[in-house]
């Protein structure tokens, strides 16, 4: 276990009334959190989204990425479900922080795509550690979910840690003339699971 759990409290938003829960890593210090909506107990697989720090999509409005519509197309899917849980993933930019995350736009307006941006930086396509996630959903005590992902490195990490995901269910929001490029290359060179393609 990387993690512990240290802190909640109620978190209204216009879905409606979540609680937070703040998770801090053992060997850094540093913060993640979880948003939980309803009942998570019992057996019944929970509706689940792992979901990465953006700062420029997520509190900025960026239209470079499909986050920040990720994010509140998330946000609305577990409320209107009645029962989830939101994991913020706190590795911004891929882990790769918010400066090199600049960096690598600035490569970007010179006509790298994201995961070239990545490697000129020295850095992989994707540095996340999603081993973190597992072990938020079991100080939750949650085994089984409904994964809500476009990204198959998720399902494979967190089936390797033990968590049962019973069904994928896609999330395909937000794209744009701005982004199109980005999520391409995301189902070109990384995998992800995106059906459309233009």
């Amino acid at each position: 276990m990387q993690l512990k759990k240290v802190a909640q409290a109620k978190l209204p938003t216009p879905w409606g009334e979540f609680i937070m829960v703040g998770f801090e890593e053992l060997k850094t210090g540093r913060d993640h959190l979880a948003l939980v909506f309803g009942d998570i107990s019992g057996n019944e697989p929970v509706l689940t989204r792992i979901h990465s720090e953006c700062l420029t999509g997520d509190a900025l409005f960026s239209l470079r990425c499909d986050c920040g519509f990720q994010l509140e197309a998330s946000l609305k899917k577990i409320t209107s479900t009645g029962r989830g849980v939101l994991l913020y993933h706190r590795q911004e930019g891929r882990n790769i922080g918010l400066l090199n995350k600049i960096r690598a736009y600035a490569l970007q307006d010179l006509g790298a795509d994201t995961v070239e941006a990545n490697h000129q930086l020295g850095f992989a396509a994707d540095e996340r550690d999603f081993t973190l996630c597992a072990d938020m959903l079991q100080l939750l005590n949650i085994t089984s979910i409904k994964l809500l992902t476009n990204n198959p490195k998720k399902i494979d990490v967190l089936s390797a840690t033990g968590i049962n995901i019973v069904e994928r269910i896609p999330l395909e929001v937000g794209r744009n003339s701005n982004n199109e490029n980005y999520l391409n290359t995301k189902a070109i060179k990384m995998g992800h699971l995106l059906q459309k393609k233009h």
